[in-house]
């Protein structure tokens, strides 16, 4: 590989999505490959095997590692002449197990020993201390092992590839193992060479890799001298990795702040010749201002806000006749109690509007303009009654803007309540609560499916007046502003929150013209649409900009980093279980779908982090991986995926 060539190239693949990952990735298989130091009188390192075969058949330890496997071809390897070609386990005097002390007994635990596990193996280079620790009598009675200063631990089940030297003896549990090195063998250069390896494990559940596998992996050895200078070399570059991060976090800061910045001023706008202005800059500079798909995002989500505070239209002449609007709503609700539908109830005051709107809008309650009816309630006795059986509408199914109707369940109900309960095409569903994502979270009902109710947990809403549409008041509800006022008038305990009907019934709805609603949303319309596009172009640049690292990775070294990775098999499940953050990355580390995960609460069911990803489904799936291995995410239940049924059977 040409020197001049890789450095040129360097910060063209650093700048690339995922690039720094991958330049550090490239580092190490550079490292193993022979191409970043020069040697001018090479020694031969062959002997070296033999050196250190003869410390193992002298060692007194019993679990000495005992080579069995056939020798590699040196062809399929591309490294200089004078190094070794062997296999992982002619590298290691010893490798030792570990064990858990039984939990049942407390004098097991809390002792002095540190006690090591999978989720101790941080991406750091050395393992001095762990979470959990045990006593000399947890040691003595169980299967784990006191492991000396200096080894090389590693995983063999669930982090696949995670290596760390430990510096201070502790015990290991038995997902890791611990390699003795012979003094021919830099721990520092294993570390490379073990992080370059393919470890492919198996297992439906956890992956995981047998010992006899994890030694016969292919390895190759420089001479000592050489191995030094290797990892002088690598840890030189990798500083200026550390140093492209931080000039990269840096300018990304700048970057959020003068979107901020941006944003705020179309935020503040006062008018639609402001809001114009202010747009207008916005987009002349939109590729310094928008980086990632969730940036554009931001620009969405501010958009409703202008709209429900009515900068994204001029103001209409047109007299808003509320009395109109309330009188239809009081006719239905006659309706609704002379058929018994629901029960008279006096109509409840409005709350504090925190917002300021146009002089000639009209705030009122929700309950002057909407008829509010709670939802069917799960495990009711009905006996003596005639029944049906329908599908439901739950918390789930309702998200912001749409439906989710994957998975409906079903639930039994009197004859004479299907009318109460049943939605109809144009009804508001709004959660009730949960998350602190779902309360309040509204969408209009589009009648796909047939005498279809709702549980107890979704409100249903109907707006009855054609003088307010219903996509104004969803919009109002999952704008900024509505969930402002559901979160602060909701009962909040830890990670979760909840209205009842009449915080509902008392929301502080806006109503311009119907002309103006009307012209609102199609102003929003179509700058949303104008934003979709922009994120299109930032995915589409990041999915090249991707494949040029790649192909320039691939052509300096013959190296294909990703498509020498084992093909992931994605399997046809549904996307139903709800993932949670783990150990929170660092900001060096590659974790997309972690920091997602972060910017919501720590918890999102797959099917929304799936979307809000915007990868395909195996490249999800592949980065969904390697950040449960990493332990970034934790892994999801197995109960919680389910087999898709094929074309064949479902047709």
């Amino acid at each position: 590989m040409d020197t001049q060539q890789f450095l040129a190239e360097f910060g063209h693949i650093a700048n690339a999505p995922g690039g720094m990952a991958q330049l550090r990735e490239l580092v190490l298989h550079l490292a193993v490959s022979g191409d970043l130091i020069r040697t001018e009188s090479p020694i031969d390192a062959l002997p070296l095997i033999a050196t250190i075969e003869a410390q193992k058949q002298a060692h007194p330890e019993r679990k000495k590692v005992i080579a069995k496997q056939a020798p590699i071809s040196r062809a399929e390897f591309k490294v200089p002449p004078h190094w070794a070609i062997c296999r992982l386990g002619d590298l290691a005097l010893t490798i030792t197990g570990g064990g858990t002390p039984s939990k049942t007994h407390s004098t097991y635990w809390g002792g002095d020993i540190p006690w090591a596990s999978v989720k101790d193996m941080k991406e750091h280079k050395f393992l001095d201390d762990t979470e959990d620790h045990i006593t000399e009598e947890g040691l003595k009675n169980s299967s784990s092992n006191l492991i000396q200063p200096g080894r090389v631990i590693v995983c063999t089940r669930m982090g696949l590839g995670k290596v760390a030297i430990n510096r201070v003896a502790m015990a290991i549990n038995q997902d890791l193992k611990a390699l003795e090195l012979p003094p021919e063998v830099s721990p520092d250069y294993f570390l490379i060479l073990y992080r370059t390896r393919k470890i492919r494990g198996t297992g439906t559940t956890v992956s995981g890799i047998k010992q006899d596998q994890l030694l016969a992996l292919p390895a190759v050895l420089p001479p000592f001298e050489e191995q030094l200078r290797i990892v002088t070399k690598v840890d030189e570059l990798m500083a200026l990795c550390d140093k492209l991060e931080d000039e990269q976090q840096k300018r990304c800061k700048l970057q959020n702040t003068l979107r901020e910045a941006t944003l705020q001023a179309v935020a503040k706008a006062q008018s639609p010749h402001e809001l114009q202005a202010s747009w207008a800059r916005l987009e002349v500079n939109f590729g310094r201002l928008f980086s990632a798909p969730e940036d554009v995002d931001e620009a969405i989500a501010e958009l409703k806000n202008l709209a429900v505070r009515g900068l994204l239209a001029k103001s209409m002449a047109q007299d808003l006749d509320i009395e109109r609007i309330k009188s239809d709503c009081q006719a239905l609700r006659n309706q609704y109690n002379a058929s018994g539908l629901m029960r008279k109830q006096k109509l409840v005051a409005m709350a504090e509007p925190e917002t300021s709107y146009p002089p000639h809008w009209v705030t009122v309650a929700f309950d002057e303009v909407a008829i509010v009816i709670g939802g069917v309630t799960k495990g009711r006795d009905l006996r003596g009654r005639e029944t049906l059986i329908r599908q439901y509408l739950s918390v789930a199914n309702v998200q912001r803007g749409y439906f989710k109707l994957d998975e409906l369940k079903t639930i039994q109900i009197a004859k004479n309540e299907l009318e109460k309960y049943k939605v109809a095409k144009g009804d508001l569903l709004i959660t009730e609560g949960g998350d602190w994502d779902k309360v309040g979270r509204t969408a209009i009902w589009p009648g796909s499916i047939d005498d279809c109710l709702h549980q107890n947990h979704v409100f249903k809403a109907r707006v009855p007046s054609d003088l307010l549409l219903n996509e104004w008041v969803e919009l109002v509800f999952n704008s900024g502003i509505g969930r402002d006022y559901f979160a602060g008038a909701s009962k909040q305990t830890t990670n979760l929150a909840s209205i009842n009907m009449t915080q509902l019934r008392s929301f502080p709805l806006p109503i311009p013209p119907i002309a103006e609603q009307r012209a609102i949303l199609n102003r929003l319309s179509e700058l949303t649409q104008l934003c979709v596009e922009w994120r299109k172009l930032i995915v589409r640049r990041q999915q090249i900009g991707s494949l040029l690292a790649q192909a320039t990775v691939a052509s300096l070294t013959g190296i294909d980093l990703v498509t020498e990775e084992e093909a992931v098999k994605v399997p046809q499940t549904e996307l139903i279980s709800r993932l949670r953050l783990g150990q929170t990355p660092s900001i060096k580390d590659q974790a997309p779908l972690a920091g997602i995960l972060a910017r919501h609460k720590g918890e999102l069911a797959t099917q929304d982090l799936w979307q809000r990803s915007t990868l395909e489904i195996d490249a999800f799936y592949t980065q969904l991986k390697i950040e449960v291995a990493h332990g970034w995410i934790e892994e999801p239940a197995v109960a919680e995926v389910r087999e898709k049924p094929s074309e064949r059977a479902e047709a």
